[in-house]
Protein backbone atom coordinates (compact mmCIF):
# COMPACT_ATOMS: atom_id res chain seq x y z
CA UNK A 1 0.00 0.00 0.00
CA UNK A 2 1.46 3.49 -0.86
CA UNK A 3 1.78 5.92 1.45
CA UNK A 4 1.67 9.55 0.38
CA UNK A 5 4.89 11.46 1.61
CA UNK A 6 2.51 13.83 3.71
CA UNK A 7 1.72 10.75 5.80
CA UNK A 8 5.49 10.54 6.58
CA UNK A 9 5.86 14.15 7.18
CA UNK A 10 2.60 13.87 9.79
CA UNK A 11 4.08 10.96 11.84
CA UNK A 12 6.83 13.51 12.87
CA UNK A 13 4.62 16.39 13.00
CA UNK A 14 5.79 17.54 16.31
CA UNK A 15 9.45 17.54 15.10
CA UNK A 16 8.26 19.69 12.25
CA UNK A 17 6.29 22.38 14.62
CA UNK A 18 9.08 22.43 16.49
CA UNK A 19 11.96 23.26 13.90
CA UNK A 20 8.91 25.45 12.54
CA UNK A 21 8.92 27.60 15.50
CA UNK A 22 12.69 27.39 15.80
CA UNK A 23 12.93 29.12 12.59
CA UNK A 24 10.73 31.25 13.47
CA UNK A 25 12.89 32.25 16.57
CA UNK A 26 15.74 32.80 14.40
CA UNK A 27 13.96 34.65 11.71
CA UNK A 28 12.38 37.34 14.14
CA UNK A 29 15.99 37.29 15.79
CA UNK A 30 17.23 37.96 12.60
CA UNK A 31 15.39 40.55 11.41
CA UNK A 32 15.33 42.66 15.12
CA UNK A 33 19.28 43.56 13.61
CA UNK A 34 17.78 46.38 11.50
CA UNK A 35 15.99 47.81 14.06
CA UNK A 36 19.14 47.83 15.99
CA UNK A 37 20.89 49.36 13.24
CA UNK A 38 18.13 51.97 12.82
CA UNK A 39 18.93 53.05 16.71
CA UNK A 40 22.44 53.48 16.14
CA UNK A 41 22.24 55.31 13.11
CA UNK A 42 19.76 57.96 14.55
CA UNK A 43 20.59 57.82 18.31
CA UNK A 44 24.15 57.25 18.49
CA UNK A 45 25.28 58.95 14.95
CA UNK A 46 23.13 61.35 14.43
CA UNK A 47 21.82 62.48 18.16
CA UNK A 48 25.26 62.33 19.70
CA UNK A 49 24.14 59.62 22.37
CA UNK A 50 27.22 57.15 22.71
CA UNK A 51 26.21 56.16 26.12
CA UNK A 52 23.37 53.74 24.24
CA UNK A 53 26.11 52.10 22.11
CA UNK A 54 27.47 49.51 24.54
CA UNK A 55 23.75 48.25 24.97
CA UNK A 56 23.17 48.25 20.94
CA UNK A 57 26.47 45.89 20.57
CA UNK A 58 25.10 43.41 23.46
CA UNK A 59 22.30 43.36 22.11
CA UNK A 60 23.38 42.76 18.52
CA UNK A 61 25.59 39.64 19.79
CA UNK A 62 23.13 38.05 21.55
CA UNK A 63 20.55 38.12 18.65
CA UNK A 64 23.66 36.45 16.68
CA UNK A 65 24.16 33.92 19.54
CA UNK A 66 20.44 33.43 19.93
CA UNK A 67 19.95 33.38 16.45
CA UNK A 68 22.67 30.35 15.71
CA UNK A 69 21.70 28.21 18.73
CA UNK A 70 17.78 28.35 16.88
CA UNK A 71 19.09 27.63 13.66
CA UNK A 72 20.94 24.42 14.72
CA UNK A 73 18.48 22.96 16.50
CA UNK A 74 16.39 23.76 13.17
CA UNK A 75 18.70 22.27 11.16
CA UNK A 76 19.60 19.15 13.35
CA UNK A 77 15.77 18.45 13.53
CA UNK A 78 15.16 18.68 9.55
CA UNK A 79 18.35 16.62 8.88
CA UNK A 80 17.12 13.70 11.14
CA UNK A 81 13.26 12.96 10.32
CA UNK A 82 14.39 13.83 7.06
CA UNK A 83 16.91 10.70 7.37
CA UNK A 84 13.94 8.90 9.21
CA UNK A 85 11.34 9.60 6.18
CA UNK A 86 13.27 8.69 3.58
CA UNK A 87 14.86 4.86 5.13
CA UNK A 88 10.76 4.70 6.00
CA UNK A 89 9.87 5.04 2.34
CA UNK A 90 12.82 3.13 1.09
CA UNK A 91 11.71 0.46 3.61
CA UNK A 92 8.35 0.46 2.44
CA UNK A 93 9.42 0.63 -1.51
CA UNK A 94 11.48 -2.23 -1.13
CA UNK A 95 8.89 -4.34 1.06
CA UNK A 96 6.61 -3.24 -1.56
CA UNK A 97 8.91 -4.77 -4.75
CA UNK A 98 9.22 -7.72 -2.79
CA UNK A 99 5.28 -8.25 -2.77
CA UNK A 100 5.18 -8.06 -6.31
CA UNK A 101 4.59 -11.11 -8.49
CA UNK A 102 7.77 -12.51 -10.51
CA UNK A 103 5.76 -10.75 -13.93
CA UNK A 104 6.68 -7.40 -12.89
CA UNK A 105 10.52 -8.42 -12.76
CA UNK A 106 9.70 -10.12 -15.77
CA UNK A 107 9.63 -6.87 -17.39
CA UNK A 108 11.51 -4.56 -15.15
CA UNK A 109 15.09 -4.57 -14.97
CA UNK A 110 17.27 -4.43 -11.96
CA UNK A 111 19.36 -1.02 -13.13
CA UNK A 112 16.07 0.71 -13.01
CA UNK A 113 14.54 -0.31 -9.73
CA UNK A 114 17.88 0.25 -7.83
CA UNK A 115 17.95 3.51 -9.53
CA UNK A 116 14.36 3.92 -7.95
CA UNK A 117 15.24 2.72 -4.54
CA UNK A 118 18.38 4.78 -4.50
CA UNK A 119 18.59 7.20 -6.23
CA UNK A 120 14.83 8.39 -6.62
CA UNK A 121 14.44 8.37 -2.37
CA UNK A 122 17.33 10.26 -2.37
CA UNK A 123 15.59 13.78 -4.37
CA UNK A 124 12.39 13.25 -1.97
CA UNK A 125 15.05 12.81 0.63
CA UNK A 126 16.39 16.34 -0.07
CA UNK A 127 12.71 17.21 -0.62
CA UNK A 128 11.78 16.91 2.55
CA UNK A 129 14.61 18.03 4.76
CA UNK A 130 17.11 21.09 3.28
CA UNK A 131 15.15 22.01 0.84
CA UNK A 132 11.70 22.04 2.29
CA UNK A 133 13.56 23.46 5.79
CA UNK A 134 14.78 26.09 3.15
CA UNK A 135 11.36 27.17 1.46
CA UNK A 136 9.99 27.10 4.91
CA UNK A 137 11.79 30.02 5.96
CA UNK A 138 11.57 31.86 2.79
CA UNK A 139 7.89 32.36 3.25
CA UNK A 140 8.57 33.18 7.43
CA UNK A 141 11.44 35.43 6.24
CA UNK A 142 9.96 36.98 3.28
CA UNK A 143 6.74 37.77 5.45
CA UNK A 144 8.60 39.11 8.25
CA UNK A 145 10.68 41.56 6.21
CA UNK A 146 7.49 42.60 4.50
CA UNK A 147 6.26 43.28 7.72
CA UNK A 148 8.54 45.34 8.57
CA UNK A 149 9.50 47.21 5.24
CA UNK A 150 5.95 48.49 5.59
CA UNK A 151 5.82 49.27 9.16
CA UNK A 152 9.41 51.35 8.26
CA UNK A 153 8.22 52.96 4.99
CA UNK A 154 4.91 51.70 3.33
CA UNK A 155 6.17 54.07 0.33
CA UNK A 156 9.82 51.95 -0.23
CA UNK A 157 7.88 48.64 0.43
CA UNK A 158 5.68 48.26 -2.43
CA UNK A 159 9.18 48.35 -4.53
CA UNK A 160 9.85 44.87 -3.36
CA UNK A 161 5.97 43.71 -3.03
CA UNK A 162 6.11 44.27 -6.74
CA UNK A 163 9.29 42.17 -7.61
CA UNK A 164 8.43 38.80 -5.18
CA UNK A 165 5.88 38.10 -7.49
CA UNK A 166 7.79 38.44 -10.66
CA UNK A 167 10.51 36.34 -9.33
CA UNK A 168 7.90 33.45 -8.17
CA UNK A 169 6.21 33.44 -11.57
CA UNK A 170 9.58 33.18 -13.05
CA UNK A 171 10.62 30.45 -10.99
CA UNK A 172 7.41 28.70 -11.37
CA UNK A 173 8.12 28.91 -15.31
CA UNK A 174 11.58 27.72 -14.90
CA UNK A 175 10.56 24.30 -12.71
CA UNK A 176 7.90 23.36 -15.43
CA UNK A 177 10.77 23.67 -18.24
CA UNK A 178 12.95 21.68 -15.77
CA UNK A 179 10.23 18.91 -15.07
CA UNK A 180 10.20 16.83 -18.12
CA UNK A 181 14.13 17.36 -18.10
CA UNK A 182 14.30 15.84 -14.53
CA UNK A 183 11.91 13.15 -15.76
CA UNK A 184 14.47 12.04 -19.08
CA UNK A 185 17.47 12.56 -16.61
CA UNK A 186 16.13 9.82 -14.00
CA UNK A 187 14.95 7.48 -16.91
CA UNK A 188 18.57 7.98 -18.29
CA UNK A 189 20.16 7.35 -15.13
CA UNK A 190 18.06 4.02 -14.54
CA UNK A 191 19.33 3.04 -18.09
CA UNK A 192 22.79 3.66 -17.48
CA UNK A 193 22.63 1.85 -14.02
CA UNK A 194 21.27 -1.13 -15.82
CA UNK A 195 24.48 -0.85 -18.84
CA UNK A 196 26.98 -0.94 -15.76
CA UNK A 197 25.39 -3.55 -13.47
CA UNK A 198 24.59 -6.17 -16.58
CA UNK A 199 28.26 -5.56 -17.50
CA UNK A 200 29.50 -5.95 -13.88
CA UNK A 201 27.68 -9.06 -12.84
CA UNK A 202 28.79 -10.54 -16.72
CA UNK A 203 32.22 -9.38 -16.58
CA UNK A 204 33.43 -12.98 -16.88
CA UNK A 205 31.31 -13.32 -19.92
CA UNK A 206 32.27 -10.00 -21.32
CA UNK A 207 36.16 -11.21 -21.20
CA UNK A 208 35.70 -14.31 -22.93
CA UNK A 209 34.22 -13.41 -25.79
CA UNK A 210 36.64 -10.19 -25.51
CA UNK A 211 33.61 -7.88 -25.63
CA UNK A 212 35.34 -5.02 -24.01
CA UNK A 213 35.38 -2.30 -26.93
CA UNK A 214 31.24 -3.65 -27.29
CA UNK A 215 30.68 -2.73 -23.68
CA UNK A 216 32.76 0.42 -23.07
CA UNK A 217 31.26 1.56 -26.64
CA UNK A 218 27.46 1.14 -25.30
CA UNK A 219 27.96 2.04 -21.67
CA UNK A 220 29.67 5.54 -23.74
CA UNK A 221 26.48 5.68 -25.65
CA UNK A 222 24.33 5.88 -22.74
CA UNK A 223 26.70 7.94 -20.82
CA UNK A 224 26.81 10.73 -23.67
CA UNK A 225 22.86 11.06 -23.38
CA UNK A 226 23.11 11.70 -19.61
CA UNK A 227 25.36 14.16 -20.16
CA UNK A 228 23.41 15.47 -22.73
CA UNK A 229 20.25 15.61 -20.96
CA UNK A 230 22.31 17.60 -17.73
CA UNK A 231 23.67 20.02 -19.88
CA UNK A 232 19.81 20.39 -21.20
CA UNK A 233 19.03 21.24 -17.24
CA UNK A 234 22.20 23.69 -16.80
CA UNK A 235 21.01 25.52 -19.80
CA UNK A 236 17.37 25.97 -18.86
CA UNK A 237 18.89 27.14 -15.23
CA UNK A 238 21.57 29.11 -16.66
CA UNK A 239 19.18 30.81 -19.02
CA UNK A 240 16.72 32.04 -16.57
CA UNK A 241 19.06 32.06 -13.26
CA UNK A 242 20.61 35.64 -14.51
CA UNK A 243 17.27 37.28 -13.70
CA UNK A 244 17.07 36.12 -10.20
CA UNK A 245 20.76 38.02 -9.63
CA UNK A 246 19.90 40.82 -11.66
CA UNK A 247 16.57 41.64 -9.82
CA UNK A 248 18.35 41.02 -6.28
CA UNK A 249 21.18 43.42 -7.39
CA UNK A 250 19.09 46.20 -8.67
CA UNK A 251 16.89 45.84 -5.80
CA UNK A 252 18.58 47.83 -2.97
CA UNK A 253 20.36 50.31 -5.44
CA UNK A 254 16.59 51.34 -6.21
CA UNK A 255 15.75 51.44 -2.24
CA UNK A 256 18.83 53.76 -1.88
CA UNK A 257 17.98 55.82 -4.99
CA UNK A 258 14.16 56.57 -3.85
CA UNK A 259 14.95 56.15 -0.25
CA UNK A 260 18.03 58.44 0.00
CA UNK A 261 15.13 61.33 -2.05
CA UNK A 262 13.08 60.52 1.14
CA UNK A 263 15.53 61.32 3.66
CA UNK A 264 16.20 64.58 2.07
CA UNK A 265 12.61 65.46 1.81
CA UNK A 266 12.44 64.62 5.39
CA UNK A 267 9.69 62.29 5.16
CA UNK A 268 12.30 59.22 6.68
CA UNK A 269 14.97 59.35 8.99
CA UNK A 270 18.95 58.08 7.64
CA UNK A 271 18.48 55.08 10.36
CA UNK A 272 15.12 54.27 8.63
CA UNK A 273 16.69 54.70 5.23
CA UNK A 274 19.71 52.00 6.58
CA UNK A 275 17.68 49.78 8.23
CA UNK A 276 15.53 49.72 4.99
CA UNK A 277 18.20 48.77 3.09
CA UNK A 278 19.72 46.21 5.35
CA UNK A 279 15.86 44.61 4.96
CA UNK A 280 16.48 44.77 1.52
CA UNK A 281 19.70 43.20 1.22
CA UNK A 282 17.57 40.18 3.67
CA UNK A 283 15.19 39.48 0.87
CA UNK A 284 17.68 38.91 -1.72
CA UNK A 285 19.04 35.41 -0.76
CA UNK A 286 14.95 34.22 -0.90
CA UNK A 287 15.12 35.52 -4.31
CA UNK A 288 18.23 34.21 -5.49
CA UNK A 289 17.05 30.71 -4.06
CA UNK A 290 13.85 30.66 -5.81
CA UNK A 291 15.26 29.28 -8.76
CA UNK A 292 17.57 26.64 -7.06
CA UNK A 293 14.95 25.31 -4.79
CA UNK A 294 12.39 25.08 -7.71
CA UNK A 295 15.23 23.23 -10.01
CA UNK A 296 15.67 20.47 -6.70
CA UNK A 297 11.69 20.71 -6.17
CA UNK A 298 11.00 19.48 -9.61
CA UNK A 299 13.66 16.62 -9.81
CA UNK A 300 11.65 15.48 -6.36
CA UNK A 301 8.34 15.75 -7.77
CA UNK A 302 9.77 13.85 -10.90
CA UNK A 303 11.21 11.17 -8.64
CA UNK A 304 7.74 10.77 -6.58
CA UNK A 305 6.10 10.42 -9.89
CA UNK A 306 8.01 7.17 -10.81
CA UNK A 307 7.87 5.96 -7.47
CA UNK A 308 3.86 6.28 -7.77
CA UNK A 309 4.41 3.98 -11.14
CA UNK A 310 5.76 1.15 -9.04
CA UNK A 311 2.91 1.40 -6.18
CA UNK A 312 0.43 1.16 -9.45
CA UNK A 313 1.58 -2.09 -9.92
CA UNK A 314 -0.45 -4.45 -8.29
CA UNK A 315 0.54 -8.37 -7.71
CA UNK A 316 -0.83 -10.85 -9.72
CA UNK A 317 -0.61 -13.56 -7.01
CA UNK A 318 -2.79 -12.40 -3.79
CA UNK A 319 -4.06 -14.12 -0.49
CA UNK A 320 -7.60 -15.01 -0.03
CA UNK A 321 -9.04 -13.05 2.33
CA UNK A 322 -9.53 -16.06 4.90
CA UNK A 323 -6.56 -18.49 3.91
CA UNK A 324 -6.87 -21.94 5.57
CA UNK A 325 -3.86 -22.13 7.91
CA UNK A 326 -2.74 -26.05 7.95
CA UNK A 327 -1.32 -27.35 11.02
CA UNK A 328 0.74 -29.82 9.40
CA UNK A 329 1.50 -30.02 6.03
CA UNK A 330 1.97 -33.69 4.72
CA UNK A 331 3.20 -33.13 1.03
CA UNK A 332 0.51 -34.66 -0.79
CA UNK A 333 0.34 -32.96 -4.30
CA UNK A 334 -2.06 -32.85 -7.10
CA UNK A 335 -2.35 -31.43 -10.37
CA UNK A 336 -5.48 -31.39 -11.67
CA UNK A 337 -6.32 -30.21 -15.21
CA UNK A 338 -3.74 -27.71 -14.87
CA UNK A 339 -3.37 -25.13 -17.83
CA UNK A 340 -1.02 -22.26 -18.03
CA UNK A 341 -0.61 -19.48 -20.48
CA UNK A 342 1.33 -15.87 -21.29
CA UNK A 343 0.42 -13.27 -22.85
CA UNK A 344 -1.72 -15.67 -25.03
CA UNK A 345 1.25 -18.02 -25.58
CA UNK A 346 0.18 -21.72 -23.50
CA UNK A 347 3.17 -23.27 -21.67
CA UNK A 348 1.36 -25.91 -19.94
CA UNK A 349 -1.94 -27.87 -21.33
CA UNK A 350 -4.09 -30.08 -18.96
CA UNK A 351 -1.82 -31.15 -16.82
CA UNK A 352 -2.50 -34.20 -14.32
CA UNK A 353 -1.37 -36.38 -11.97
CA UNK A 354 -1.44 -36.96 -7.94
CA UNK A 355 2.03 -37.37 -5.76
CA UNK A 356 0.94 -38.97 -2.53
CA UNK A 357 3.16 -37.80 0.63
CA UNK A 358 6.68 -39.05 0.82
CA UNK A 359 6.77 -40.29 -2.91
CA UNK A 360 8.41 -39.17 -5.93
CA UNK A 361 7.81 -38.10 -9.72
CA UNK A 362 10.37 -37.11 -11.84
CA UNK A 363 9.68 -34.59 -14.75
CA UNK A 364 11.71 -34.83 -17.87
CA UNK A 365 11.42 -33.06 -21.98
CA UNK A 366 13.12 -31.50 -24.28
CA UNK A 367 14.14 -27.72 -23.17
CA UNK A 368 11.23 -25.36 -23.51
CA UNK A 369 8.60 -28.11 -22.52
CA UNK A 370 7.17 -26.57 -19.31
CA UNK A 371 9.00 -28.55 -16.84
CA UNK A 372 10.24 -25.79 -14.55
CA UNK A 373 6.65 -23.89 -15.23
CA UNK A 374 5.20 -26.74 -12.81
CA UNK A 375 7.48 -25.98 -10.30
CA UNK A 376 6.46 -22.05 -10.29
CA UNK A 377 2.66 -23.10 -10.29
CA UNK A 378 3.31 -24.91 -7.38
CA UNK A 379 5.01 -22.08 -5.02
CA UNK A 380 2.02 -19.69 -6.94
CA UNK A 381 5.17 -17.80 -8.73
CA UNK A 382 2.32 -17.50 -11.04
CA UNK A 383 -1.31 -18.77 -10.89
CA UNK A 384 -3.06 -20.89 -13.35
CA UNK A 385 -4.99 -20.68 -16.45
CA UNK A 386 -7.17 -23.34 -15.89
CA UNK A 387 -7.58 -26.53 -13.39
CA UNK A 388 -6.07 -26.18 -10.07
CA UNK A 389 -3.19 -27.48 -7.83
CA UNK A 390 -3.66 -29.10 -4.34
CA UNK A 391 -1.43 -29.53 -1.28
CA UNK A 392 -2.95 -31.72 0.78
CA UNK A 393 -6.23 -32.28 -0.92
CA UNK A 394 -6.73 -27.84 -0.07
CA UNK A 395 -6.24 -25.97 -3.47
CA UNK A 396 -2.94 -24.32 -2.99
CA UNK A 397 -4.66 -20.62 -3.95
CA UNK A 398 -6.37 -20.69 -0.33
CA UNK A 399 -3.13 -21.15 1.70
CA UNK A 400 -1.29 -18.59 2.65
CA UNK A 401 2.08 -17.97 0.66
CA UNK A 402 3.67 -18.03 3.97
CA UNK A 403 2.45 -21.65 4.54
CA UNK A 404 3.19 -22.78 1.02
CA UNK A 405 6.06 -21.65 0.11
CA UNK A 406 8.25 -22.69 4.03
CA UNK A 407 6.80 -26.06 3.08
CA UNK A 408 9.04 -26.19 -0.14
CA UNK A 409 12.42 -26.94 -0.35
CA UNK A 410 13.51 -25.34 -4.28
CA UNK A 411 17.30 -26.30 -5.76
CA UNK A 412 16.47 -23.88 -8.63
CA UNK A 413 18.36 -24.69 -12.29
CA UNK A 414 20.32 -21.14 -12.40
CA UNK A 415 21.47 -21.19 -8.97
CA UNK A 416 21.72 -18.27 -6.85
CA UNK A 417 24.14 -17.64 -3.84
CA UNK A 418 24.63 -14.10 -2.08
CA UNK A 419 27.68 -12.59 -1.03
CA UNK A 420 28.02 -14.10 2.43
CA UNK A 421 29.82 -17.15 4.36
CA UNK A 422 28.53 -21.22 3.12
CA UNK A 423 27.43 -21.62 6.45
CA UNK A 424 24.44 -18.33 5.93
CA UNK A 425 24.32 -19.62 2.69
CA UNK A 426 23.20 -22.82 3.67
CA UNK A 427 20.85 -21.66 6.58
CA UNK A 428 19.23 -19.00 4.34
CA UNK A 429 15.87 -21.16 4.49
CA UNK A 430 15.24 -21.17 8.18
CA UNK A 431 18.49 -18.92 9.39
CA UNK A 432 17.70 -18.77 12.62
CA UNK A 433 16.31 -22.51 13.27
CA UNK A 434 19.08 -24.32 11.05
CA UNK A 435 21.97 -25.74 14.21
CA UNK A 436 25.13 -26.29 12.81
CA UNK A 437 24.71 -30.18 12.90
CA UNK A 438 22.25 -29.75 10.36
CA UNK A 439 24.27 -27.66 7.71
CA UNK A 440 26.95 -30.29 8.12
CA UNK A 441 24.75 -33.18 7.71
CA UNK A 442 23.34 -31.62 4.39
CA UNK A 443 26.56 -30.52 2.83
CA UNK A 444 27.49 -33.99 3.75
CA UNK A 445 24.62 -35.42 1.89
CA UNK A 446 24.90 -32.82 -0.99
CA UNK A 447 28.77 -33.92 -1.17
CA UNK A 448 29.86 -30.65 -0.29
CA UNK A 449 31.79 -31.27 2.74
CA UNK A 450 34.82 -32.26 1.53
CA UNK A 451 35.66 -29.24 -0.82
CA UNK A 452 34.23 -26.91 1.92
CA UNK A 453 36.36 -28.43 4.65
CA UNK A 454 39.75 -28.32 2.14
CA UNK A 455 38.87 -24.52 2.24
CA UNK A 456 41.02 -21.97 4.77
CA UNK A 457 37.98 -21.13 6.37
CA UNK A 458 35.72 -24.04 6.18
CA UNK A 459 31.81 -23.10 6.61
CA UNK A 460 33.08 -19.52 7.47
CA UNK A 461 34.38 -19.12 4.15
CA UNK A 462 33.01 -16.14 2.26
CA UNK A 463 31.69 -16.67 -1.27
CA UNK A 464 31.93 -13.94 -4.21
CA UNK A 465 28.73 -12.50 -5.80
CA UNK A 466 26.49 -15.33 -6.90
CA UNK A 467 29.09 -17.34 -5.90
CA UNK A 468 31.99 -16.26 -7.97
CA UNK A 469 35.17 -18.13 -7.24
CA UNK A 470 33.05 -21.49 -6.86
CA UNK A 471 32.77 -23.92 -9.98
CA UNK A 472 29.38 -24.96 -11.35
CA UNK A 473 29.20 -27.91 -9.30
CA UNK A 474 30.45 -26.58 -6.70
CA UNK A 475 27.80 -24.28 -5.99
CA UNK A 476 25.07 -26.83 -6.63
CA UNK A 477 26.00 -28.78 -4.03
CA UNK A 478 25.74 -25.88 -1.59
CA UNK A 479 22.41 -25.22 -3.58
CA UNK A 480 21.49 -28.57 -2.80
CA UNK A 481 22.26 -28.08 0.81
CA UNK A 482 20.26 -25.21 1.33
CA UNK A 483 17.42 -27.50 0.34
CA UNK A 484 18.17 -30.20 2.77
CA UNK A 485 18.92 -28.48 5.74
CA UNK A 486 15.75 -26.96 5.52
CA UNK A 487 13.94 -29.78 6.15
CA UNK A 488 10.45 -29.86 3.93
CA UNK A 489 8.01 -32.10 3.63
CA UNK A 490 8.53 -31.16 -0.66
CA UNK A 491 11.27 -31.00 -2.14
CA UNK A 492 11.80 -30.08 -5.49
CA UNK A 493 15.29 -30.33 -7.79
CA UNK A 494 15.18 -28.67 -10.99
CA UNK A 495 18.15 -30.14 -13.26
CA UNK A 496 20.12 -29.24 -10.23
CA UNK A 497 22.41 -32.26 -10.78
CA UNK A 498 23.64 -31.37 -14.27
CA UNK A 499 26.77 -29.61 -13.35
CA UNK A 500 28.02 -32.69 -11.51
CA UNK A 501 29.81 -35.76 -12.38
CA UNK A 502 27.72 -39.22 -12.66
CA UNK A 503 30.13 -40.81 -9.52
CA UNK A 504 28.73 -37.95 -7.54
CA UNK A 505 25.02 -37.30 -8.17
CA UNK A 506 25.22 -40.82 -7.19
CA UNK A 507 25.86 -40.51 -3.77
CA UNK A 508 23.25 -37.56 -3.74
CA UNK A 509 20.83 -39.48 -5.03
CA UNK A 510 21.34 -41.91 -2.39
CA UNK A 511 21.37 -39.50 0.05
CA UNK A 512 17.88 -38.60 -1.42
CA UNK A 513 16.10 -41.72 -1.95
CA UNK A 514 16.81 -41.46 2.51
CA UNK A 515 15.44 -38.20 3.18
CA UNK A 516 11.54 -38.81 3.97
CA UNK A 517 9.86 -35.75 1.69
CA UNK A 518 7.36 -35.98 -1.12
CA UNK A 519 9.79 -35.04 -4.13
CA UNK A 520 9.76 -33.71 -7.24
CA UNK A 521 13.06 -34.14 -9.69
CA UNK A 522 12.88 -32.43 -13.40
CA UNK A 523 15.87 -34.09 -15.01
CA UNK A 524 17.20 -34.35 -18.51
CA UNK A 525 19.46 -37.40 -16.90
CA UNK A 526 17.61 -40.84 -16.85
CA UNK A 527 19.87 -41.51 -13.43
CA UNK A 528 18.18 -38.48 -11.72
CA UNK A 529 14.79 -39.87 -12.29
CA UNK A 530 14.81 -43.48 -12.95
CA UNK A 531 13.90 -44.47 -9.25
CA UNK A 532 10.95 -41.98 -9.09
CA UNK A 533 7.68 -43.96 -8.36
CA UNK A 534 6.27 -42.01 -11.57
CA UNK A 535 7.96 -40.76 -14.49
CA UNK A 536 5.99 -37.85 -16.48
CA UNK A 537 7.52 -37.11 -20.01
CA UNK A 538 6.49 -33.54 -21.17
CA UNK A 539 6.42 -32.16 -25.10
CA UNK A 540 4.76 -29.33 -26.12
CA UNK A 541 3.82 -28.41 -22.57
CA UNK A 542 1.57 -31.95 -22.37
CA UNK A 543 2.35 -34.85 -20.77
CA UNK A 544 3.26 -37.64 -23.81
CA UNK A 545 4.45 -40.49 -21.46
CA UNK A 546 4.12 -41.41 -17.94
CA UNK A 547 4.87 -44.72 -16.00
CA UNK A 548 8.29 -46.24 -14.01
CA UNK A 549 10.95 -46.46 -15.58
CA UNK A 550 10.45 -49.71 -16.41
CA UNK A 551 6.99 -49.57 -18.36
CA UNK A 552 8.45 -46.77 -20.07
CA UNK A 553 11.18 -48.44 -21.68
CA UNK A 554 8.62 -50.70 -23.08
CA UNK A 555 6.41 -48.12 -24.42
CA UNK A 556 9.83 -47.02 -26.90
CA UNK A 557 9.11 -43.61 -26.89
CA UNK A 558 11.14 -40.27 -25.83
CA UNK A 559 12.24 -41.96 -22.75
CA UNK A 560 13.49 -45.19 -24.47
CA UNK A 561 15.20 -43.02 -26.65
CA UNK A 562 16.90 -40.62 -23.96
CA UNK A 563 17.74 -43.86 -22.29
CA UNK A 564 19.97 -45.30 -25.36
CA UNK A 565 21.78 -41.90 -26.18
CA UNK A 566 22.64 -41.67 -22.32
CA UNK A 567 23.40 -45.53 -22.20
CA UNK A 568 23.64 -46.46 -25.76
CA UNK A 569 27.73 -47.15 -25.90
CA UNK A 570 27.29 -48.84 -22.51
CA UNK A 571 24.63 -51.42 -23.88
CA UNK A 572 26.71 -52.09 -27.25
CA UNK A 573 29.44 -53.58 -24.85
CA UNK A 574 27.09 -55.22 -21.77
CA UNK A 575 24.59 -56.89 -24.03
CA UNK A 576 24.84 -59.99 -21.98
CA UNK A 577 23.82 -57.72 -18.72
CA UNK A 578 20.89 -56.47 -20.20
CA UNK A 579 17.64 -57.47 -20.82
CA UNK A 580 17.19 -54.31 -23.39
CA UNK A 581 15.49 -55.46 -26.87
CA UNK A 582 17.85 -54.22 -29.77
CA UNK A 583 17.34 -51.79 -32.00
CA UNK A 584 17.12 -51.33 -35.57
CA UNK A 585 20.07 -49.92 -37.63
CA UNK A 586 17.21 -47.16 -38.11
CA UNK A 587 16.34 -46.56 -34.51
CA UNK A 588 19.54 -46.23 -33.18
CA UNK A 589 20.02 -43.68 -36.18
CA UNK A 590 16.90 -42.16 -34.86
CA UNK A 591 18.44 -42.20 -31.11
CA UNK A 592 21.50 -40.35 -31.99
Amino acid sequence: MKKKISWYILKYWYAYAFAFLCIIIAVSLDMLSPQITKRIIDNVIDQGEIELLPKFLFLIFMIGLGRCIFQYIKELLFDIYSTKIASGMRKDLFQYLQNLSLNFFDKNNTGELMSRVKDDIDQIWRAVGFVSMLIIEIIIHTSIVLYCMYKLSPKLAIIPTMILPIMAGLAIFMERKLGKIHESISEENAALNTVAQENLTGVRTVKAFAREKFEIEKFLSRNKRYYELNMKQSKVFIKYYPYFQFVTKLLPMVVIIIGGYQVMQGEITLGTLGAFTEYSMNIIWPMELLGWLSNDFASAFASNNRIKKIYNEKPMIMEVDNPIILDEVKGSIKFNHVSFSIDDKNILTDINFELSAGKTIGIMGATGTGKSSIVNLLQRFYDVTEGEIQLDGVNIKNLTLEQLRKSISLVMQDVFLFSDTINENVKLGKRHLVRENDVIKAATDSQARDFIERMDRQYETVVGERGVGLSGGQKQRISIARALAKKTPILVLDDSTSALDMETEHHIQIALSQIEATKIIIAHRISAVKNADEIIILDGGRIVERGTHDTLLELKGYYYKTYLAQYGEYLEHNKEQTKMPQLSAKEVAECQ
